[in-house]
């Protein structure tokens, strides 16, 4: 084969050449720090920001006022997590034991500076249960951080009747949306919620550079992550990333053209890919039964070694076994865990994520690949002959 198949694109995407193209001038031509307010060099730098701030919330239907732009998620879950609790001393937080490593790494953090956490359960599918987050509030209870679809199975959870609890409780509501973005309808979503956050990098613009969207009645209950210059109404202190934030607006600008006919094209490569792994013997699609993102299949391998698995489809295919993030792991995916699926079975699982680029070409190689590689190897594994 002479180019690997890219289907990673939970992990990242290539950034779009408009995208860049656009970007370039405010690197050396349009080069002025935003702050400068006494010269012609920041008030265009300043005026980037102003249009770029203008048309993200457009498309997200927010105020530009509750916009935060951040090195990327995990920055913002950083700052809304620590932040929170910083502005009220001592709390307690509710999250999902299928959370991104960004968010229980912090969680972790905050419980060993004396924070009170617990960690939700999740059913076969990877939803919380409403009853067991309503049981879980108390009066200490200052946030609930659930992400709105996993990166590694797509799982989207019921945002709406998570709110309706929040509310009802009167405690703050995080989103991590990142993996949502540009993926499936964001309507309401910023209705439900007081913190969310997205990162460009996953929607074909530049790495290093994400959106925390606060919404302006919740800022009062967030103290400033960064200090130092006073910028971002005093939340996130530092120089603008001007061409990159440029960059940000025009990828959402891009998929905002195309958002439907992707949402469309998407789910019928990830379809077909489904159904074509589904005929390989002794497989499982793990959430199949429940509303999943449109790009994103996580599928388990009995009898297969999956670190073997990996490395033979190295040579062909990008996939993945979890979040790139925490790729170095070498312990089983700790979603798939929560979710109750046999360790073995953990090791044995891809998730594979397809993007705008993906073919239907490559959908059939892939299949083909995975089935062969498959065979490979439980040819040589004693307790698949045996079964």
């Amino acid at each position: 084969m002479d180019q690997q198949i890219y289907l990673d694109y939970n992990s990242t995407t290539p950034c779009d050449s408009k995208v860049l193209e656009k970007m370039i001038p405010y690197f050396n031509m349009i080069f002025g720090n935003a702050s400068s307010t006494n010269h012609s060099f920041g008030w265009k730098a300043s005026e980037a920001i102003e249009n770029a701030t203008n048309s993200i919330a457009k498309f997200l239907k927010v105020k530009p006022s509750e916009i935060i732009y951040t090195s990327g998620a995990t920055e913002s879950i950083n700052s809304i997590l620590r932040g929170v609790c910083d502005k009220f001393n001592s709390s307690h937080i509710i999250t999902l034991k299928t959370e991104h490593k960004a968010t229980l790494d912090v969680c972790s953090y905050m419980e060993e500076k004396g924070v009170r956490l617990t960690y939700l359960d999740v059913d076969q599918n990877g939803i919380v249960n409403i009853n067991d987050l309503d049981a879980a509030i108390t009066k200490e209870t200052k946030l609930v951080s659930i992400m709105y679809a996993n990166n590694e199975t797509g799982v989207i959870q019921p945002i709406k009747e998570i709110s309706k609890v929040c509310k009802r409780n009167n405690v703050l509501f995080f989103s991590d949306a990142t993996q949502a973005l540009g993926k499936i309808e964001l309507k309401k979503f910023f209705s439900y919620v007081d913190y969310a956050c997205f990162s460009a990098h996953k929607v074909y613009g530049p790495k290093g550079i994400g959106v925390t969207f606060i919404k302006n009645s919740s800022k009062k209950f967030l103290d400033s992550y960064i200090l130092g210059g006073g910028q971002q109404k005093n939340l996130r202190g530092g120089t603008y990333n001007v061409p990159s934030i440029v960059g940000f607006s025009e990828a959402i600008e891009l998929f905002n053209f195309n958002f439907l006919n992707y949402i469309k094209r998407t789910t019928k490569l990830r379809n077909n890919l489904q159904k074509g792994l589904l005929k390989i013997e002794e497989v499982n699609v793990n959430c199949i039964s429940v509303k999943r993102l449109p790009n994103t299949l996580n599928i388990s391998f009995k009898f297969v070694d999956g670190e073997n698995l990996l490395n033979s489809l190295s040579r062909y295919i990008a996939v993945s076994n979890g979040s790139a993030c925490n790729s170095q792991s070498v312990k089983p995916s700790h979603v798939l865990i929560a979710m109750g699926i046999p360790e073995n079975l953990c090791f044995s699982s891809l998730r594979i994520s397809i993007g705008k680029h993906t073919t239907e070409s490559e959908v059939d190689k892939a299949i083909q690949i995975i089935t062969k590689e498959v065979a490979v190897i439980r040819s040589s594994n004693l307790l698949w002959k045996k079964k």
